[in-house]
């Protein structure tokens, strides 16, 4: 009786495990991994591996005699006869070919959507001759560029070819971190490859890599020849565009940048309609409100902008705004960071009027701004603070001769002279050549009014608020020892 219980037992003890697994966890699994291949049929047909050919100038690397001196050039002659000393040796020009990811892509109502469009990187095409598309099932197409915009890094694509399926874009100001997405490209040729992971931040700007970013981080494998590719979701959708990694290795280590679709088919509209991208233009230089120059303006927040600088005879003139004022809204939304205002006031058309709060003297002032049109070489600036213990700075009132050198005013700032290395001076940035406008919000034109000024800091708090001139850009910096 009790070997028949054993048995029993035994045979329980085997079978549970396995009854209990299928019923949770393992079946769990099972319905993801069938959400990722439904998302990979349905997308990868979409999406196109790009060769791109073209030419490009380079200039040879030749060693230079390190003896650049008659003496042993008489004796030792040049290792490189065909080349003069310290010379640089003429530029030759080569075939390149490079490689990247694209897709097709869903177009709104009335936008010339009788023809084929792919959405790419710009960087992928840029400097092209000869751009060959292919897509999954082998079929290959040329393609030709109908627009680019490298401020953003997006370009578009055109085949000749209404058999193809687009890509439906989704929402990407929904996207949440934590969420599930799939990368889909070419990474090292290797076609129309999936890699899975999840959002890991949203509205990464300041990376460096482009003028206008608004990235998406991902965990998701990317890797070169993933740009252009899609970022989509589980239900398809196209949220980004995967543009950049961040590594060590030239190779995937854990960090993913995306364009989200949101900025990117703003973008993409206008290339098909213009050819080119225009961009709203507010005419100011503007800076981060890091605490301590929130605290230095009096502010008890962190949060908003610091104007610097106002564009004479600019939209942002016309509205009232002026030097020194922190923008704390635009458009109904808070402003937090020069990134994503920088790239709200672009994508706002030209002659559209928005509102503005801004902080001045303490107080709040509501502002309409007539956003103007933007030229290529316009953009928006960005300064940071930093701060150590020294000083460091000596300063000269501005001379007719002086103020001639550095396209300056005599009466209007000093000049600094002279920065002492690791002070705090150095430290911010500052150099000799630089004008000193103002000292703590108070005009200064002479080297004893800075002094005075300089002084009072000293004795009240140990910190002083610096207008500055570098070129023909202004911009604050707090000094504190």
């Amino acid at each position: 009786m009790w070997m028949h219980s054993f048995r029993l037992i035994l045979l329980y003890c085997l079978f549970m495990p396995v009854a209990y697994s299928s019923d949770g966890s393992v079946n769990s699994l099972r319905e993801t991994e069938k959400a990722f291949s439904s998302v990979e049929k349905l997308v990868s047909p979409s999406v196109v591996f790009i060769k791109v050919e073209g030419k490009k100038t380079v200039q040879p690397t030749i060693p230079i005699f390190p003896f650049d001196d008659d003496f042993f050039k008489h004796f030792f002659n040049s290792p490189f006869p065909e080349y003069p000393y310290n010379k640089e040796p003429p530029q030759q020009k080569f075939r390149s070919v490079s490689q990247g990811s694209g897709f097709i892509f869903d177009i709104k109502d009335g936008l010339l959507f009788d023809k084929t469009y792919l959405m790419t990187n710009n960087h992928v095409v840029e400097g092209a001759d000869k751009i060959k598309v292919t897509f999954k099932d082998g079929y290959e197409y040329e393609a030709t560029i109908t627009g680019r915009d490298p401020q953003s890094d997006i370009a578009i694509l055109e085949i000749k070819s209404d058999k193809r399926a687009a890509l439906k874009l989704g929402d990407s100001s929904k996207l949440a971190v934590g969420e599930w997405v799939v990368a889909i490209g070419n990474p090292f040729g290797f076609s129309h490859t999936l890699t899975v992971g999840v959002v890991s931040a949203t509205g990464r700007t300041g990376v460096g890599i482009n003028d206008y970013e608004d990235f998406i981080q991902t965990d998701a494998a990317i890797n070169p020849g993933n740009s252009g590719g899609p970022l989509v979701n589980l239900d398809g959708e196209v949220v980004g565009i995967n543009t950049a990694i961040f590594s060590r290795s030239g190779g995937y280590m854990g960090i993913g940048f995306a364009i989200p679709i949101n900025m990117a088919k703003e973008i993409a509209y206008q290339l098909i309609d213009k050819g080119s991208v225009t961009r709203g233009y507010l005419g100011v230089v503007i800076q981060a409100l890091t605490p301590g120059l929130a605290d230095a303006f009096g502010l008890k927040q962190d949060q908003g902008i610091i104007v610097a600088q106002v564009t004479k005879d600019s939209p942002a003139a016309r509205s009232g705004l002026k030097q020194g004022d922190v923008i704390i809204e635009f458009a109904g939304k808070p402003v937090s960071d020069i990134g994503s205002f920088r790239n709200r006031v672009s994508l706002t058309l030209p002659g559209q009027k928005e509102s503005m709060v801004v902080i001045r003297n303490a107080k709040k002032y509501n502002l309409t701004v007539d956003i103007g049109t933007q030229n290529y070489e316009e953009s928006l600036a960005q300064g940071e603070s930093e701060s150590t213990d020294q000083l460091g700075l000596t300063v000269q009132t501005l001379t007719p001769a002086i103020a001639r050198k550095y396209n300056a005013k005599v009466g209007e700032g000093v000049i600094v002279t002279q920065v002492k290395p690791n002070s705090i001076a150095a430290r911010v940035g500052i150099s000799a050549g630089a004008i000193v406008l103002q000292v703590n919000h108070k005009p200064v034109n002479t080297s004893v009014k800075f002094n005075t000024e300089l002084n009072k800091a000293r004795k009240k708090d140990k910190r002083v608020l610096l207008l500055l001139r570098f070129d023909n850009e202004q911009r604050y910096v707090l000094l504190k020892w």
